[in-house]
C-alpha cells in the first residue's frame, strides 16, 4: 500500500511532564549505552523531510511517515473506517509502548477523518493527541499543533490539515529521539501503518479491483516493519504482544508477494484483511 513504512524537549523537562507511573519506560533512563542495533532501511518512498532530518543527524533512526502511509490511500477512498472503530479507553494506558501504539492509530485516524471531510472528528481527536503528547514528553509542541488542527478544522483546510498531522508525528519522533526514546518514535510508525493497512485492506476487499489490490502489495514495506521490531529494546520486542505481531507481519510479507503473473488475488486480499485486523487487536491490547 504506498502506504506507507515514517518524535526538542529536555530530558529534565519530560521528567517534570510526566507522572511517576509513566516513567516505567520502554528502556531505563540511565548513562548506559544499549549495543548498537541494526535496523532496517526505510523504504524511499515513506521517507519524509529528509534533508531536515540529514540536518538533525538522526538518519539511522528515521522512521517511516505517516503522511507517506497514507498518500495513495486517496486511491482507495472512500475508507471504511467507521466499519472498524477502536474505541480507546478513557483511561490512558501507563506503558509508553502501548501509548506510542496508541498515537500511532490517533493520527492514522486523523488522516481518515480528513480523507472523509469528518471535521467533527477533529476536535476530539486534538484533544486525545494533546493527552498522548503530554504522556510522551512532548506536550509542548503537540499542544500547538492541536490548537492548529482545530483551526485548519473551522477553515475546512484539508491539506493544512494533513501537514499539521505530519508535523506531529515527526516533532513527537525529534522529541523522543532527543531522550534517547528512538524504539517509541518507530512504534508510533508501526501503530500508523497498522491502522491504515486495516482500512485500507478492507477497503479492498468491499470494492475489489486489480488495480486497488495493488496497493496493498508491498511486501517492502511489510518487511522492514517485521525487521523493525526485531531491532527493538528486548524488553519491547520480547512482548508476548509484539512477538505475535511480528510473526504475523512475517506472514503478510509472503502474502505480499506477487506470483509469476505479477497479479494480486481476491482471496489474498481478504487473508491481507484478515491479518491486518489480527495485529489492530493486538497493538490495541494494553500490557496494563
Amino acid at each position: 500500500m504506498k502506504m506507507a513504512p515514517h518524535l526538542s524537549l529536555c530530558l529534565t523537562l519530560c521528567l517534570l511532564v510526566l507522572p511517576p507511573a509513566l516513567i516505567t519506560s520502554v528502556r531505563a533512563q540511565d548513562d548506559e549505552e544499549r549495543p548498537a542495533v541494526v535496523r532496517p532501511a526505510v523504504p524511499d518512498d515513506l521517507i519524509d523531510d529528509p534533508h531536515v532530518r540529514e540536518e538533525l543527524g538522526v538518519n539511522e533512526f528515521t522512521a517511516p511517515s505517516i503522511k507517506r502511509i497514507f498518500d495513495d490511500l486517496d486511491k482507495l477512498a472512500p475508507l471504511p473506517a467507521d466499519e472498524l472503530v477502536h474505541e480507546m479507553p478513557k483511561r490512558m494506558p501507563l506503558n509508553r509502548t502501548d501509548l506510542a501504539l496508541e498515537i500511532g492509530f490517533l493520527i492514522a485516524d486523523g488522516f481518515m477523518a480528513v480523507q472523509a471531510g469528518h471535521m467533527n472528528k477533529i476536535e476530539p481527536l486534538a484533544k486525545d493527541l494533546s493527552r498522548y503528547g503530554r504522556a510522551l514528553g512532548a506536550g509542548e509542541r503537540v499542544n500547538r499543533h492541536a490548537a492548529s488542527l482545530l483551526e485548519n478544522a473551522r477553515k475546512n483546510n484539508i491539506e493544512a490539515l494533513k501537514k499539521e498531522l505530519t508535523a506531529t508525528q515527526r516533532d513527537v519522533e525529534t522529541d523522543l529521539i532527543h531522550l534517547r526514546d528512538v524504539d517509541l518514535a518507530h512504534l508510533i510508525s508501526l501503530g500508523g501503518w497498522i491502522r491504515a493497512l486495516e482500512v485500507g485492506a478492507h477497503a479492498v476487499e468491499k470494492k475489489y479491483t486489480l488495480e486497488r489490490a495493488k496497493h496493498l502489495y508491498r511486501e517492502d514495506i511489510a518487511d522492514y516493519y517485521e525487521g523493525s521490531i526485531g531491532a527493538l529494546d528486548p524488553r519491547v520486542s520480547d512482548r508476548p504482544d509484539l512477538k505475535a505481531m511480528r510473526v504475523i507481519i512475517a506472514g503478510l510479507r509472503h502474502m505480499m508477494v506477487l506470483g509469476e503473473d505479477g497479479e494480486p488475488s481476491e482471496e489474498g486480499v481478504k487473508e491481507i484483511a484478515a491479518a491486518a485486523r489480527k495485529l489492530a487487536i493486538l497493538a490495541l491490547n494494553r500490557k496494563n
